[in-house]
């Protein structure tokens, strides 16, 4: 018989703990909460397909949280040869393992999260504790032939050190897709996003989680992101190629993006 995995703990890059230690306390209601913002796994999907790759593809879905994104890769590619989901949350890792891989044994000390129905699962799909600084230093090891990162790098503590990190890990020529908020270019877009988190998201965040600061850091987060034209900039300015930035729709059209770059072929 296999012996049980230690027990994995979150892990709390610099300047980022207290935003780690609330997604460890709210990775129980966590998807209730995206359940209720239109769009939010149908982007996800979207941003997924927008990856465009091929059958038996190794992927990595970093900061992968509750598994939401990991889901929607698998719908899109139900022949990868796998799909690792890392995350520096142990609560959110543990709530997608629950959900997703429900037939892996689980590591000494990680209680069920939920008792939802999971997907049909797949052997091929694993889930890591780890840093998105350093995906390597956790087990997630390249090449891999395509990376999806849902709202992510903008809660990295160096973005430009993660994108650094990011480029070696892709197999030569595959895709990565950032899909993140960026509202910094457009007045609109910015004025849209602040209403709706001020009237609706942050109230219904707090009343379901009686946690004030993780809603406030949300809203100020997205707001300190880098713009489009900013953040297509710095991927080429690490060597990223092909980079193209793909809306979504609804309310969030010009607020949400998928932004698609590409390792250079040689």
């Amino acid at each position: 018989m296999t012996a049980p995995q230690a027990t994995p703990t979150s892990v709390h890059p610099d300047g980022k703990a207290e935003v780690i230690d609330d997604f460890d306390a709210i990775a129980g209601r966590y998807d209730l909460l995206t359940r209720m913002n239109p769009g939010y796994l149908q982007h996800l999907r979207w941003s997924a397909e927008r990856l465009r790759l091929a059958p038996g593809a190794r992927i990595l879905d970093l900061c992968c949280g509750t598994g939401l994104s990991t889901r929607a890769l698998m719908a899109t590619y139900p022949d990868a040869q796998e799909i690792t989901g890392l995350d520096a949350s142990a609560g959110m890792i543990r709530f997608a393992m629950d959900t997703l891989t429900p037939g892996t044994p689980r590591p000494r000390g990680l209680a069920r999260l939920t008792t939802l129905p999971a997907p049909k699962t797949r052997a091929n799909v694993r889930f890591v504790v780890g840093d998105a600084m350093d995906p390597a230093a956790a087990g997630a090891t390249g090449p891999f032939d395509g990376i999806l990162m849902a709202y992510g790098i903008r809660n990295v503590p160096n973005a430009d050190h993660c994108l650094a990190a990011l480029l070696p890990l892709l197999a030569p020529g595959a895709p990565i897709c950032f899909h993140e908020y960026s509202v910094a270019d457009s007045k609109v877009a910015k004025a849209v996003w602040n209403a709706v988190s001020l009237s609706v998201i942050a109230p219904l965040g707090i009343a379901a989680t009686r946690n004030v600061r993780m809603w406030n850091y949300l809203r100020e987060s997205v707001n300190r992101m880098d713009g489009v034209s900013a953040f297509e900039r710095r991927l080429a300015a690490h060597g990223f190629t092909d980079i193209e930035t793909l809306p979504m729709s609804g309310w969030q059209r010009g607020i949400v993006h998928s932004f698609i770059a590409r390792r250079p072929r040689s």
